[in-house]
């Protein structure tokens, strides 16, 4: 019998980081209560979306995704919680980003700056889209804009801002 197999070649090899103990909920609590108490205090830092950079980041460097999708659902919970909208909305629409984030995470680099700040403008856009949809079908809200130059400004802004927050969290890689 003929072996038909053809060798195509080794598959790549993305790693999985993993974090110092504490990392990631220190993190995800630092967001949180930036993205509570600077709208307060400064305008302009209501285009921030931090919980959502935080989100994308663990989910990209994680490369699972269900523990993407935990960790979305948890600090969209959260965020939930310390915000005016109803409970869930940031639920959905983080557990989703998270998911997709680690799937992409998965099988493509995202070390790079520059595929860094496309893949979080985007999960930006993305994540405004779902928590519209959610919130005007589920919970039969006021339609809100999809996309307006607001909008494309907040994606920018967070995309150019995942590459200092994601530099900065890279320091608190354990090494491989």
């Amino acid at each position: 019998m003929e072996n038909t197999e053809i060798y195509i070649g080794p598959e790549p090899h993305i790693e999985v980081h993993k974090y110092y103990s504490g990392v990631v909920p220190l993190a995800v609590v630092l967001a949180l209560v930036l993205q509570a108490f600077l709208p307060v205090h400064f305008r302009w830092t209501s285009y921030l979306e931090l919980p959502l950079l935080v989100t994308v980041y663990f989910a990209l460097s994680r490369r699972n995704p269900s523990s993407g999708l935990l960790l979305g659902m948890t600090i969209g919970l959260l965020q939930d919680s310390l915000s005016s909208t109803p409970i869930g909305l940031y639920g959905i629409a983080k557990t989703v980003v998270g998911y997709f984030g680690s799937s992409i995470g998965a099988r493509i680099d995202v070390e790079h700056p520059v595929a860094r700040f496309l893949l979080t403008a985007v999960f930006y856009l993305f994540h405004r889209v779902l928590f519209v949809l959610t919130s005007s079908f589920l919970l039969a809200q006021r339609r809100e804009a999809f996309f307006s130059l607001p909008i494309l400004i907040a994606a920018v802004v967070n995309g150019i801002l995942a590459i200092g927050v994601f530099s900065l969290l890279d320091r608190f890689r354990k090494p491989s």
